[in-house]
């Protein structure tokens, strides 16, 4: 194969593999992220500091006693009820026992998704849970903190739907093809960036060229964390929309941001120590040897004698 026909080809799989470095890299932060139980909740369970999340979460709660006050006079009550209600939902927000129920609903409610798109067979079910432990749970701590009438708190067992059925179903093609884009995608970056490396007539300039579109796509997987922020945030309505939805996708997304930046450094550093190697790592070239001064051919003179005394 011409020099030629190795660097195009070089180019080529170092393009290839520039451009799946930030596919794999949001695979792989989707499959190992938000689809893990465990680390989705430690991501989110600082988010019930947050005063933004608190607020959003006491609106909710204070519309849903409300509603419960409603039930159980048979009518809406005055203002002066609600405005009781919404200040005592605000107070819960600080307390020990908002950050348990926020850590189980959140556990409930990601455990019951992920159990759902994992399952074939839950194909055209909408995704269901049951927050009475979690209510109960919360009952329990607010009884043991001496609230006054924590025991009253009624604890109902009902279907709560978290994802409709067309939903559930699209999340789950989706959920399969990260599973499997997750392996395969790191891998096929690698190998495409060794092989092109591999086969380039310049080596030293295919790592150059391969940091620098690692570090691009590091860039681009930054830039598209920024633009889905703004997008998610827009199209979220409700009590979670503005600064609440902004601290949710920021701790969901905080893993991927990391990794971007990573992708940024370490493909910079690659290629500045390739082309620092290039330019100041060359041996100094040798001067050819002097040539031997030929000899005469001629007869060689007689050489002086003394003169003797």
């Amino acid at each position: 194969m011409s020099p030629r026909s190795r660097s195009a080809l070089s180019a080529v799989l170092i393009a290839l593999a520039s451009l799946l470095a930030p596919c794999a890299t949001l695979a792989g932060w989707a499959m190992h992220g938000p689809a893990d139980t465990g680390r989705y909740v430690a991501a989110v369970a600082p988010l019930a500091d947050d005063p933004a999340v608190r607020d959003a979460a006491a609106d909710t709660l204070g519309a849903g006693f409300a509603g419960f006050f409603d039930e159980a006079t048979a009518g809406p009550v005055n203002g002066a009820v609600r405005l009781f209600v919404r200040d005592a939902a605000r107070s819960f927000t600080r307390t020990e026992a908002f950050h348990e129920g926020w850590d189980a609903a959140n556990r409930t409610v990601h455990a019951a998704v992920l159990r759902a798109l994992r399952d074939d067979g839950a194909a055209g079910h909408a995704v269901t849970v049951d927050l009475a432990p979690v209510t109960e749970r919360v009952r329990d701590r607010l009884a043991e903190d001496h609230v006054p009438f924590a025991r009253r708190i009624p604890v109902r067992h009902t279907a709560v739907t978290v994802l409709p059925a067309h939903e559930a179903d699209r999340l789950r093609k989706g959920y399969q093809v990260l599973d499997v884009a997750a392996f395969w995608l790191p891998l096929a970056s690698v190998v495409f960036a060794v092989t092109g490396i591999a086969v380039a007539a310049c080596r030293r300039r295919a790592v150059t060229a391969a940091g620098i579109g690692t570090a691009l796509g590091g860039a681009l997987v930054a830039l598209a964390v920024l633009v889905g922020r703004r997008l998610t945030v827009a199209e979220l309505p409700g009590p979670v929309d503005g600064p609440a939805a902004g601290a949710v996708y920021d701790a969901l997304t905080e893993t991927l941001r990391t990794a971007s930046w990573l992708l940024v450094a370490l493909g910079l550093t690659v290629a500045l120590a390739s082309w620092l190697t290039g330019r100041y790592g060359r041996p100094a070239r040798r001067r050819p040897p002097a040539r031997p001064t030929p000899e005469p051919t001629g007869p060689t003179p007689p050489r002086p004698t003394g003169t003797r005394l």
